[in-house]
């Protein structure tokens, strides 16, 4: 039996049924990371024994007839950007190379709750600061749909880990497109709930007032049920939204009859790859057959959207990672004085792309600098929020693109970094404005890589963008397109 190419819902209702153990299911999907994970490295630190002690409790839970709750026993993986209690949580970084966190991140004793089998942690650029997973300070992870090209990222090794069959669902972090542009590479579905929605307590920060945490799936199925174990308020997190949270898994209901969706011609940007554009189109074409009304939008200051992104998140990130000076936690490299050492230690310890998002960041906050740059780039962000307000105003959920190309060649454009913060043209500016977004596939290019499109919602509307994804996503076939990696 493949278990691996089940959902997380196929695989919970056959553990319910008792047709399969928690025990046969972990040790199914570790044996498959033990086979494939050489080719994909999509694990950084691997759980075996904690995750077989999972399943062996969840088991016990069933054989007592207890009603399991829907993450109980199925295997999943954790970013390694989310702390975990006992279990090194590197951030893909020499800095934090052997940091064991001393507490758990809210998600974690949320989903801790319903037992679920943790498989590992995941693998992803340093800091989550890139779009391809080569960021990585100790190597990239493959796309396991064409192992010559990237799984996107910065949660590129949750998202290959899914598509790949090395885990059941996967828990991954959103700053600027860094779960829903991997889910696109890799032909499966992502979310970035609205900000505050999931606690960001014990997620390691890059930007604070951008990163979200949220799941990836092999569908919206999965998408709804793992985010209602996330979801919800954290006095811990000064930006949590206090308000009720919705049982995600009523809105998995086939109808988009009425439904207003706007198309904003801004997202279909120069370059972008006919294949793409065309699969979006066609998606489009198919809300109409199906009965959703199409409203052409502008959302005009969505060109500006990179430019203050590229400044407002490196500025946060210059102060967030300042914390890592050799003294309090993390590595050290000794010097002469605390200067030296402080010194020897960020530059042996942070990676190119982090050193380069600081230069940027402290640029951008200097004297004489800030106002022409730091400030203008919030105002600019006001303006993207506002666009989004007003469209809103005529319509229920926005689709768009996700980015302008599929998975790109390994090495390709890691060496040009303006052609890669390209890439999050179609992504950046719903972190701006704090929106859900969903990403999900809609094509398949004539290269045989997954496509996938972005549907956007109103402020804790999770609930209309997971109808309208739900519905799309039944009419076709593609997330039954499970990637085939050799073993």
């Amino acid at each position: 039996m493949d278990l691996h190419k089940k959902s997380a819902y196929e695989l919970h209702n056959m553990l319910a049924k008792k047709e399969v153990t928690a025990v046969e299911l972990a040790e199914a999907f570790l044996r498959r990371i033990d086979n494939l994970d050489g080719k994909l490295h999509a694990y950084i630190t691997k759980t075996a024994d904690l995750a077989m002690a999972a399943a062996k409790k969840a088991d016990a839970q069933i054989a007592a007839g207890e009603k399991i709750s829907f993450l109980t026993g199925l295997p999943g993986a954790i970013k390694d950007n989310i702390c975990t209690e006992g279990t090194k949580t590197t951030c893909a970084s020499k800095m934090l190379e052997n940091f064991v966190p001393p507490y758990n991140a809210t998600v974690m004793e949320k989903i801790g709750k319903e037992n679920p089998v943790i498989l590992g942690k995941t693998n992803m650029d340093e800091f989550a600061m890139g779009g391809s997973t080569e960021n990585s300070a100790f190597f990239p992870t493959h796309n396991p749909r064409n192992l010559s090209c990237v799984p996107g990222g910065s949660s590129g090794g949750s998202a290959a880990a899914v598509a790949g069959g090395l885990a059941a669902w996967a828990l991954g972090s959103d700053t600027g497109g860094s779960i829903r542009q991997p889910a696109s590479f890799c032909g499966i579905v992502g979310m970035k709930p609205t900000y505050g929605r999931v606690s960001r307590y014990g997620l390691v920060a890059f930007a604070s007032s951008l990163d979200q945490i949220g799941p990836l799936t092999r569908n919206v199925t999965d998408c709804a049920n793992v985010l209602n174990a996330i979801a919800g308020y954290d006095e811990r997190d000064s930006t949590s939204i206090k308000a009720d949270v919705p049982d995600y898994t009523k809105s998995l209901v086939e109808d988009v009859k009425g439904l207003k969706i706007g198309l904003p011609a801004e997202y279909f940007v120069d370059g972008m790859d006919k294949e793409v554009a065309d699969s979006v189109h066609k998606a489009i074409a198919d809300f109409k057959a199906m009965g959703a009304e199409i409203v052409d939008i502008s959302l005009p200051h969505t060109k500006y959207a990179i430019a203050a992104y590229y400044l407002i998140a490196p500025a946060e990130a210059t102060t967030n990672l300042s914390r890592y000076d050799g003294v309090s936690y993390g590595a050290r490299v000794d010097g002469e004085d605390i200067v030296e050492m402080m010194t020897n230690t960020r530059t042996a310890k942070f990676g190119n792309e982090v050193k380069r998002r600081i230069m940027i960041g402290n640029y951008a906050l200097s004297a004489g600098y800030y106002d022409a740059y730091y400030l203008k780039a919030l105002k600019m962000r006001t303006l993207v929020k506002e666009d989004y307000d007003k469209a809103f105003q005529k319509v229920d959920v926005i689709l768009t693109p996700i980015a302008p190309t599929t998975a790109f060649k390994l090495g390709s454009i890691i060496n040009d970094p303006l052609q890669m913060y390209l890439q999050d043209a179609c992504t950046v500016p719903l972190n701006l404005a704090g929106l859900p977004g969903i990403s999900l596939p809609c094509g398949v290019s004539s290269t045989g890589m997954p496509i996938g499109m972005q549907i956007i919602g109103k402020p804790l509307d999770e609930t209309g963008i997971i109808k309208a994804a739900y519905t799309y996503e039944q009419s076709k076939d593609f997330h039954k397109n499970i990637a085939e990696v050799s073993e």
